[in-house]
């Protein structure tokens, strides 16, 4: 089986963070949001990634080569971005004729148990229960639980059931039939070729889709969620590793604190991740994300995302903070 992961997207939600490296690279409770889709998508036996970069593409790679080097990993550039069915149409030379894959946007944190979508036999759709459907794919079913339509962003939405950017795709060979359908006689919504478009058309050819309720899902498109996600994870995966240094420190856990870090005469958590050789000294930090190699001194935070290779000193404040950066309060 064949995961295809779009990373493609310039995130500008998140700036500055994403000025200086993808939204999918973004730390949540000790590791990149990428990570949380491969580490699940290993354990339910998947053989071959294929990455769809785009902005910052060569750091996804990077990461990929580094932190996964065993994985079979393609990597297609979308120049041009058109939507993503656009951007699934671009792997079709990879994938073998009705070749099942999955299909995973790599922004997401889902909780699902993806061998057992898989298993399942069908091609399946996930999704959950939102409160502004305007902003998301939508579902609506039938009364017999069947798919009645399948809308991107509409303006008004007839359900508030989203879709959740995972797909399991049994017969891929019609799917990039109804893409090309699309591009050939330039189908769009929104001004793009959308995969939500795609699939109506195979529920019009007469695909049966399960419907998979998520119970859990992060849609990482603000700051906001990025912190609410992290505080979540943080209570299954919060951890201090054992090559922090904490010297006259209170730690108050839920935390992440990553290898190398070192923390000085100060009050971390609850629900703060750390980087990997970051220093925090004579500082209190609750309810946030610093990245790795960042220098803070003298601060005091809450409800903050600081970014990597940042240095900061003398300051009580909230604060959204990108990669390289240095900032001096105490002049």
């Amino acid at each position: 089986m064949k995961a295809i992961i779009p990373v493609a997207g310039a995130g500008t939600r998140l700036r500055p963070f994403t000025y200086t490296q993808p939204k999918a690279l973004i730390p949540v409770a000790g590791k990149p949001i990428l990570s949380y889709i491969i580490d699940e998508l290993l354990e339910a036996n998947t053989k071959e990634f294929i990455f769809i970069v785009g902005y910052l593409g060569d750091k996804i790679q990077d990461f990929i080569k580094e932190k996964y080097p065993n994985i079979k990993a393609t990597f297609v550039i979308q120049v041009q971005r058109e939507g993503l069915g656009h951007a699934v149409y671009l792997t079709k030379d990879f994938i073998e004729e009705n070749e099942p894959i999955f299909i995973i946007l790599g922004d997401s944190i889902i909780d699902v148990n993806f061998k057992e979508v898989y298993n399942s036999g069908k091609s399946t759709l996930g999704y959950k229960k939102v409160d502004d459907p305007t902003k998301f794919g939508i579902l609506e079913l039938d009364a017999e639980g069947k798919i009645k339509s399948l809308v991107e962003k509409p303006n008004i939405p007839k359900s508030n059931m989203a879709l959740v950017g995972f797909y399991l795709i049994k017969e891929s060979k019609l799917l990039f039939e109804c893409i090309d359908k699309m591009i050939q006689s330039n189908h769009r919504t929104n001004g793009e070729y959308q995969l939500t478009d795609a699939l109506m058309c195979m529920v019009n050819a007469g695909i049966l889709f399960d419907c998979y309720k998520v119970e859990n899902w992060f849609d990482m498109g603000k700051g906001n969620v990025l912190l609410q996600t992290n505080a979540q994870l943080l209570k299954k995966l919060g951890k201090v590793h054992l090559d922090a240094k904490i010297e006259n420190s209170i730690i108050v856990e839920p935390v992440s604190i990553a290898a190398n870090a070192i923390i000085r005469n100060s009050i971390i958590g609850p629900d703060v991740t750390i980087g990997e050789n970051s220093i925090i000294e004579n500082s209190i930090i609750k309810d946030s994300i610093i990245g790795n190699f960042t220098s803070l001194k003298d601060m005091t935070l809450k409800s903050s995302v600081i970014g990597s290779d940042a240095s900061m000193t003398g300051l009580s404040q909230k604060l959204n903070i990108g990669d390289n950066t240095e900032i001096d309060f105490s002049r």
